[in-house]
């Protein structure tokens, strides 16, 4: 790659999990791969999980906290504590540091897990600290911005005591009141308005609504998420279906994509696992809906299914961000239907690459799918191919590279 830094930066790479769990992760790994690449050592800092990577820094990293397994009301307190401020994750780091000091500090996803304690030990160290925003928790306690399926911004303005009178985090007041406490905490300590250097945003949108929320525009940087083009194949022989990849969880629309599957009469293959699963066959069944339920899938079964597909289709009801799933489907040679609302609007160019629909409209999402399924095969193909120049162009890891650079220089590292 050129545009290169010289040799001797170091990247302290920070994130929960240390696996490939989710879109998140999937930027962090990349992120690190990165940055490898051109020269920088890179030195990771995460939770201890069975399920993560190796790596020669793993004896830094934090106790693992995982929810929903049994555990003693003693260990649950301690849990607890953790989740709002982190004092082991505060003692490994600052280890950590000694041990390999990094020329920036670049996090992404830590509440919950490693906490927000760590932005101190970083800032007492001097140290610049860069967060990347892959959701709204800077905004929202509950970080979605979503209750009983319904966009949600009642806690605007400080009014953060609506997470417990609505009891937003999985409907139980216990845990509505720990997010509650640990949000009061976090903000009477500034732990991200004062100790963040910078907060990476990859949606326009989110950096609006960000400033909308009181965040100051001039803390926010615009660094869209990347893929690189050239390890996608995109010449594929196509299906009969349009497929949804991802979560079945409610905010995703797929009940909405199911009902409009069924008007539209057009099959619909569902890959990945969630809580909604049960109900979403159920409602197949009932509509009439030519919906197949394949199970999570990724890496090359993923990228054929995607590949020989009419479309990817991303049917959501909340404020997405930058799904990485969209710039995925494009480097493969597909169109996308995504619902204009979030960031996905700014990922399709309406006509060009992909359709937007409603979002949460059933007839508008079945006569996007209908419109779709009257294109000629090369339409399509035409239209996927717009899509995977543009994020040739826009959405490259060579551009996500400069823009990053260009922004640890701006802070000094």
């Amino acid at each position: 790659m050129s545009n290169a830094e010289p040799a001797g930066k170091r990247l302290l790479a920070i994130n929960n999990y240390f696996y490939r769990r989710g879109g998140a992760e999937t930027v962090f790994f990349d992120h690190m791969a990165m940055f490898s690449q051109i020269g920088w050592d890179v030195v990771p800092f995460a939770m201890q999980h069975e399920n993560n990577a190796s790596s020669p820094w793993s004896g830094y990293f934090v106790s693992e906290i995982e929810y929903g397994r049994r555990t003693s009301p003693l260990r649950k307190v301690a849990q607890a504590a953790s989740i709002i401020y982190s004092r082991e994750a505060q003692r490994n780091l600052a280890r950590l540091i000694e041990q390999a000091r990094p020329s920036v500090a670049h996090a992404h996803n830590v509440y919950h897990h490693l906490s927000p304690a760590i932005f101190s030990t970083l800032k007492d160290a001097g140290i610049p600290v860069v967060m990347t925003a892959h959701d709204l928790k800077l905004a929202c306690p509950a970080y979605k911005m979503l209750r009983d399926g319904k966009v949600c911004e009642d806690c605007k303005g400080g009014r953060i005591r609506n997470v417990l009178r609505h009891r937003c985090v999985k409907d139980s007041v216990a845990l509505s009141g720990l997010v509650l406490v640990e949000t009061m905490v976090h903000r009477a300590l500034g732990l991200y308005r004062d100790k963040l250097d910078r907060i990476v945003v990859p949606s326009r949108f989110y950096l609006e609504k960000l400033v909308e929320w009181g965040w100051p525009r001039e803390k926010l940087v615009y660094i869209p998420n990347f893929v690189e083009v050239d390890g996608f194949r995109d010449a594929w022989d196509e299906g009969d279906y349009v497929v949804f990849a991802g979560r079945l969880a409610p905010e995703k629309g797929l009940a909405t994509l199911v009902q409009a599957a069924a008007r539209s009469r057009q099959r619909l293959i569902l890959a990945g696992t969630g809580p909604e699963e049960a109900a979403l066959r159920e409602l197949a069944a009932r509509t009439g809906a030519d919906a197949s339920f394949v199970g999570h899938l990724s890496g090359q079964e993923l990228h054929r299914l995607i590949g020989q597909s009419r479309a990817l289709v991303l049917p959501s009801e909340w404020y997405e961000n930058a799904p990485i799933s969209i710039l995925e489907a494009y480097a493969l040679g597909r169109p996308v239907i995504g619902a204009a609302i979030g960031g996905i609007p700014e990922m399709i160019r309406d006509g060009e690459t992909g359709l937007l629909s409603v979002s949460g409209d059933v007839d508008d999402l079945a006569q996007r799918l209908a419109d779709l399924a009257v294109l000629s095969a090369e339409d399509r193909k035409r239209m996927g191919r717009a899509g995977r120049a543009w994020i040739a162009r826009e959405f490259s890891a060579a551009a996500y590279r400069d823009r990053t650079l260009d922004l640890y220089g701006r802070l000094g590292s």
